[in-house]
């Protein structure tokens, strides 16, 4: 048997998805382009709209394709880039936001732009066989390199979806005990509505985790993180993924993000009570925490 049809045979059909997936569709495939904006929350991205992508003004129904380039292009070299340009930090950070998960065998997770399945990777061995985890992304060739790692590493408790962070249109409400996002908030357009639809599918109770890029809390750190960003995040981007406008992207995308009190105010405003965060790193990271109650 072939290792691609081992990665199929290994599926299982999601229960959070508001539907079934087609017939003969396998853990793995499923996919959805349903990116309606949950009940209750307005579109702010009309046409004519503008936003941010990066430092660039652009319209608003032009940024996630921008977005969706910038991930095809760095998928393949997306780990090894993270190992690069944050000296291996990153696995800390990843283990701090994993340590204030919580989560517990037979938990339902969603891991929404989890990419290459870090995060997701754990919760599945945490959550145990009686438990069940969902690695979504927007992005396809991120979902896919997720998904084969996850698959050859033995995580059968693991569905795939493709699906947009403002409206998790494939999820039903109240359907999860934990939702994360790990360095994807920033890329999403509408942030306000990404977090009203986590906020949807999380179970009363259920706990929301944001790890993110953030702002240095110290002046002088700040400047000199600034320079490393933008100086040398493009040439490492250059040298070993053949690519440096999309780590130039990146490195505007963090300073554009909202930072730490912003973005609580913002958890709050969408519903989610006792909000914290924790600054890693000087404020170059935070983890941000709320619970639906």
């Amino acid at each position: 048997m072939s290792n691609e049809n081992q990665k199929t045979n290994t599926a299982k059909v999601s229960p959070f998805l508001t539907s079934p997936l087609p017939e003969g569709t396998e853990q793995g495939q499923q996919t959805t382009k349903q990116y309606n904006l949950p009940r209750g929350v307005k579109n702010t991205g009309n046409v004519g709209d503008t936003t941010h992508f990066g430092f660039e003004t652009v319209k608003t129904e032009d940024k996630e394709q921008k977005v969706a380039h910038v991930f095809h292009s760095v998928a393949k070299k997306y780990d090894i880039m993270n190992d690069v340009m944050s000296f291996g930090i990153h696995r800390l950070w990843k283990r701090f936001a994993i340590n204030m998960s919580g989560v517990r065998r037979g938990q339902r997770v969603l891991d929404i732009a989890g990419g290459t399945g870090d995060l997701a990777k754990v919760f599945s061995r945490e959550v145990g066989s009686t438990g069940h985890v969902v690695l979504s992304d927007i992005n396809e060739s991120m979902l896919n390199v997720g998904r084969d790692r996850l698959i050859d590493a033995g995580c059968t408790n693991v569905d795939f979806v493709l699906a947009n962070a403002e409206s998790l249109e494939p999820f039903e409400d109240n359907s999860f005990d934990l939702v994360t996002i790990s360095f994807g908030l920033r890329n999403v357009t509408d942030k306000d509505a990404a977090l009203a639809s986590m906020y949807r599918v999380l179970k009363p109770g259920g706990r929301l985790l944001i790890l993110e890029f953030s702002k240095p809390v110290f002046e002088p750190f700040s400047k000199l993180y600034d320079f490393y960003s933008f100086t040398a995040l493009p040439v490492m981007g250059k040298i070993i993924a053949n690519d440096s406008e999309s780590y130039k992207y990146l490195a505007e995308s963090i300073r554009m993000h909202p930072d730490q009190r912003t973005l609580k105010g913002m958890m709050e405003n969408a519903g989610f009570e006792n909000c914290d965060y924790n600054n890693l790193t000087g404020g170059i990271v935070a983890v941000h925490r709320g619970f639906k109650l």
